[in-house]
């Protein structure tokens, strides 16, 4: 199983908010910066994960962004359902597949994509971000200026 990078992205995102202090309020175009990647990327990830219940956003003068308590403690194998969608591996209809009534290989791969997500089900993000990786998260600071 592949995931998209949107998903990517927005695992990355949760994962750098994770190991931000409560004076450490970082924005959108913070977090863009530390993972090396377009603003408006890093925005459609925070939206949807805004939308979620995993990420709280702030605006204007001391605004920017915080995990929520959702976002620190949920399963990472609902939070990367919810992210995928619910999509199958593979797809009989478009263009029709003729074994579609005879056929395992759908089943065989749908159940190898829960047993992927069930794998992730026992971890939270706050489980992501123990050492060694919250320390290397922390120094995350985007690239150089140009």
């Amino acid at each position: 199983m592949r995931l998209t990078k949107f998903t990517d992205l927005a695992l990355r995102c949760v994962m750098r908010l994770a190991v931000c202090s409560e004076d450490d309020v970082p924005t959108t175009g913070d977090v863009a910066a530390a993972m090396e990647v377009r603003h408006t990327h890093a925005a459609k990830a925070i939206t949807r994960l805004r939308h979620l219940g995993v990420v709280e956003t702030r605006r204007g003068r001391g605004g920017g962004l915080a995990l929520t308590e959702l976002g620190r403690h949920a399963s990472l194998g609902w939070l990367v359902r919810e992210l995928e969608g619910e999509g199958e591996v593979v797809t009989c209809d478009d263009p029709p597949c003729p074994l579609r009534g005879a056929c395992r290989l759908r089943r065989a791969l749908g159940g190898a994509q829960e047993a992927f997500y069930a794998a992730l089900d026992p971890l939270t993000v706050a489980d992501l971000v123990t050492s060694p990786t919250g320390p290397v998260l922390l120094s995350l600071t985007g690239p150089p200026n140009r």
